[in-house]
């Protein structure tokens, strides 16, 4: 394997409440094969080939051989945190994720559904001979690229804690008008940094759940429950918060998104995490943006849609310098694909924002989901790009 690239001596510090049960663990993969690892989900499984590899890059070969979408995800072992995730992927579809995983006890977990506790198993990761000294000026970039995603990430949760703060005070004071004009641009900030805010378990679906995604008997907060509110033309039957419900769905969401600040400032990053990041910024509009699923009363999903863009294109130009000495055909083909997805986005613009969904045409939404696809393909290669 080349180690020029890899950042083992950068620890992920990001912690997840994991909502990936026991499940059947495979053998130990053979030596010099111990790095790709095939992963088979099913409704009721999860196959994975090996229970250890070396440390290094990991592929793990996931494929989906149940009637669920399903995801996949590498967990600490606390089974807490996150360390690498492959999300949607669908029936007989095959799926690939790339990570630089240092030695130490993981967990693996299919989660069929994408819903509740999922399917487990210990993972274990054991030492390598072969993971040589970063170059120094590898170690460069590398430090570079990690050390301005954290900055761009800090002050995106430092700005969206402002907006969240002005958003929260308009809507306890019932300017609704004022409420619903700060709505799409306050939530600009947490699109932008959507993968790293769902990597928190507990502060994510407190802050940002649909309600077609709420369990039965839960309670729904955060940003879509004001957004009904702010909506109720659009709702069926709707009954109006009163102040008092108002001051304290606005105070949950404020104290959650101090939280949300406090923990982004203390995370560290590295090279695969902000790859990985960027690829599943992609699929956030490519499962919900682009359909218009997100923004269910506002419609204002093309907001969303070019914050995650804008995301996943910061990690990627972080990322850049290091992908052009690897694979320069991959920049290029990135570099491209994003103008070409921000051409079309423009089109749609309307002053300082943008056009409701609801009033874009069918033509318009499949020209906008083909760029999305477009860039998703080559955007799946970039972690293995930072890892060659």
């Amino acid at each position: 394997m080349r180690t020029s690239l890899v950042v083992g001596a950068l620890a992920l510090t990001t912690p997840f409440l994991a909502a990936c049960t026991q499940n059947t663990n495979g053998g130990a993969a053979d030596a010099g094969d111990s790095r790709a690892i095939s992963v088979v989900s099913t409704d009721d499984a999860c196959e994975v080939s090996a229970g250890t590899a070396s440390a290094g890059t990991l592929t793990f070969d996931v494929t989906n051989a149940g009637d669920q979408v399903t995801e996949f995800c590498l967990l600490g072992e606390d089974g807490l945190r996150i360390v690498a995730e492959v999300e949607n992927v669908g029936p007989s579809l095959n799926r690939e994720l790339t990570a630089d995983v240092p030695a130490g006890s993981y967990v693996t977990a299919c989660k069929p559904g994408m819903a509740g506790d999922g399917i487990r198993a210990a993972f274990d990761v054991t030492e390598s001979d072969d993971q040589g000294p970063v170059a120094a000026d590898v170690q460069a970039l590398i430090d570079r690229a990690t050390t301005n995603y954290a900055a761009y990430l800090q002050d995106q949760t430092v700005q969206l804690l402002v907006k969240t703060q002005q958003f929260v005070d308009l809507h306890q004071a019932g300017d609704d008008a004022g409420a619903r004009a700060l709505y799409p641009v306050a939530r600009t900030h947490w699109e932008r940094i959507e993968t790293v805010a769902e990597s928190f378990g507990d502060l994510d679906p407190e802050m940002d759940l649909r309600e077609a995604d709420v369990e039965p008997g839960a309670e729904w907060t955060g940003w879509h429950r004001m957004e009904k509110d702010l909506w109720p033309a659009e709702a069926v039957e709707y009954t109006a918060l009163t102040p008092q419900q108002r001051a304290t769905y606005a105070d949950d969401l404020l104290a959650n998104t101090i939280e949300l600040d406090a923990r982004v400032q203390e995370l560290t990053y590295t090279v695969d995490q902000i790859a990985n990041g960027s690829r599943g910024l992609l699929e956030e509009v490519a499962t919900g943006k682009v359909t218009g699923e997100e923004e269910a009363w506002s419609h204002t999903d093309l907001y969303d849609f070019q914050a995650n863009v804008d995301g996943a294109r910061v990690g990627f130009e972080g990322l850049e310098t290091i992908v052009e000495a690897t694979d320069p055909e991959l920049a290029t083909e990135l570099r491209t694909r994003f103008e070409s997805l921000q051409v079309l986005l423009d089109a749609h613009r309307e002053g300082d924002g943008f056009a409701l969904h609801t009033d874009l045409s069918q033509d318009e939404i499949k020209q906008l989901s083909d760029a999305v696809n477009a860039i998703s393909e080559p955007l799946s290669r970039l972690t293995a790009a930072v890892l060659a």
